[in-house]
């Protein structure tokens, strides 16, 4: 059965084209049903957190080193089918002994340009039915990564993270699937534009 997607009266290709959204693009009738959609999704967050704080130790206890929230979980910005991503900081000189601990525990997903001359280690889990992605930054790109979510956390305001939601759900709804990925993308790309933020083919429905 095809699924309608959600109505709106917002403009997505002009939001899209600009890759950003606030509370001005809404009439109050459209920003009252993003607000109760996002409450919605608040209801994931103690299992959410709980996911997290077990893959969190698992992979300090695997590498040695304390992961952070890199996903759209962190940020706030997660559909209901949010996977979670994790992130570590690594020496680059440690990288083969990071590969051959994690070998037994997770599938290695390949390597992807963060910046022009470096690139992160992307591994992938399953932890109580959701999958844990985990990137390995070397050390001063995982620094740039952490400072970028501390302005997020104390900049994005809450109607901004209610409106980015619900653009990225009629997205997602709509099939608009390149669209989607990139949209994913755009607060990071917003607040850390040094970083090569590359749209990732979907794996599964949805982050």
């Amino acid at each position: 059965m095809t699924t309608q997607p959600p109505f709106t009266e917002l403009d997505l290709n002009a939001i899209t084209e600009r890759r950003w959204v606030d509370r001005g693009d809404f009439t109050d009738a459209e920003f009252d049903r993003a607000r109760a959609f996002y409450g919605q999704m608040r209801v994931h967050d103690d299992r959410l957190e709980q996911v997290r704080a077990d893959a969190a130790a698992m992979i300090s206890e695997w590498t040695g080193h304390k992961p952070r929230d890199v996903g759209s979980f962190g940020t706030r910005l997660n559909l209901e089918t949010s996977d979670l991503d994790l992130g570590i900081g690594y020496p680059v000189e440690d990288r083969d002994r990071l590969r051959a601990v994690l070998a037994p525990h997770t599938t290695f997903l390949g390597e992807r340009k963060t910046r022009y001359s470096t690139s992160r280690l992307v591994f992938s889990f399953k932890l109580d039915g959701i999958e844990i992605d985990l990137s390995a930054l070397e050390v001063e790109d995982f620094a740039v990564a952490c400072r970028m979510l501390d302005q997020i956390d104390v900049t994005m305001t809450p109607d901004e993270r209610i409106a980015h939601t619900w653009v990225k759900h009629l997205l997602r709804s709509s099939g608009r699937t390149e669209a989607y990925a990139t949209w994913k993308l755009t607060t990071y790309a917003r607040f850390c534009p040094e970083f090569n933020w590359v749209p990732i083919p979907e794996k599964t429905a949805g982050t």
